[in-house]
């Protein structure tokens, strides 16, 4: 993933010091676009290990259309959220700081990517039905199927009706997907980007999306393409990220994961199903993460 490391150091050298609403303050750049090619290998970075686990449990828990911290450690972890107390994931601190403050039950974080993709505008309490909203994922499927020339395949978490409801905006806004030939590409637009923490986890994250829907569509996957609105790296991972410009990449990885043709089937296969085939990362490099 040498595009990623071109990025950094291209914030590095042309973006501006500027405040943010952490207080941590960035160094950014407002526009950047990285393409990959999934044909020739899995899109991981490999000049630090890359939270696989975490990547594919947060994907499951998106695609199910939770909103339930909990129940994203019960996907992650495959165990039961009885056996899960004290066990973290990468949504827990906004659990207990945004959605204590908008005064939700433990662990609810609102109607955050989940709901957007599979419940769209839909409501909130529990008594509602599941898809009082649109459920894009299910739409998607059904126009790769049977309209894949469309320029109309939208993912979309972002919504302005319920914004103020979730405990964090989304950050990966919108996605395209485009079939050509055969080949599906996604492209995605993340309208604010932590390049050193968040990102390398988004690309991940979005190139499984596109393996699975292709799995689905009986398609082959072509490219993904990720463009970034505000791309930065905060002050306190400058350090980490001239250390990480230091190393050189290693080959990407090639994806493995079980065979479904439909999105129950999908929903029904465990995290630990997916595995990255000869990935050889370097030594992780921690980071403080901004909230």
């Amino acid at each position: 993933m040498k595009q990623y490391l071109d990025a950094l150091e291209h914030i590095l050298e042309n973006g501006e010091d500027v405040s943010d609403r952490t207080g941590v303050g960035t160094r950014s750049v407002f526009g950047y676009q990285m393409r990959f090619n999934l044909r020739d290998s899995f899109s991981a970075v490999t000049t630090k290990r890359l939270a696989w686990k975490s990547v594919v449990g947060e994907l499951l828990w998106f695609l199910e259309g939770s909103r339930d911290e909990r129940r994203l450690a019960e996907i992650t972890f495959e165990k039961d959220r009885s056996e899960l107390e004290g066990k973290n994931t990468i949504w827990t601190a906004n659990a207990n700081a945004q959605g204590k403050a908008l005064g939700y039950l433990e662990g609810q974080l609102g109607p955050v990517y989940g709901h957007q993709w599979r419940n769209f505008n839909g409501h909130m309490h529990n008594s509602a039905p599941m898809h009082s909203g649109i459920d894009q994922i299910t739409t998607i499927i059904n126009q790769l199927k049977n309209d894949p020339d469309s320029r109309r395949i939208i993912l979309s978490a972002w919504n302005p009706n319920q914004l103020a409801a979730m405990t964090l905006p989304p950050c990966h806004t919108l996605a395209q997907f485009k079939v050509t030939n055969g080949k599906l590409s996604c492209q995605l637009y993340q309208r604010s980007a932590d390049m050193f923490l968040g990102v390398p986890f988004n690309i991940a994250s979005y190139s499984l999306l596109t393996h699975m829907l292709a799995q689905i569509a009986g398609l082959e996957v072509g490219d993904f393409v990720w463009s970034g609105g505000d791309c930065h790296i905060y002050q306190n991972h400058m350090d980490q990220v001239k250390e990480q410009l230091e190393r050189t990449p290693r080959k990407g990885p090639t994806l493995l994961m079980p065979k479904f043709t439909t999105l129950d089937e999908l929903l029904a296969t465990k995290t630990s199903a997916y595995t990255l085939l000869d990935y050889d990362p370097m030594l992780s490099i921690k980071a403080p993460m901004a909230i």
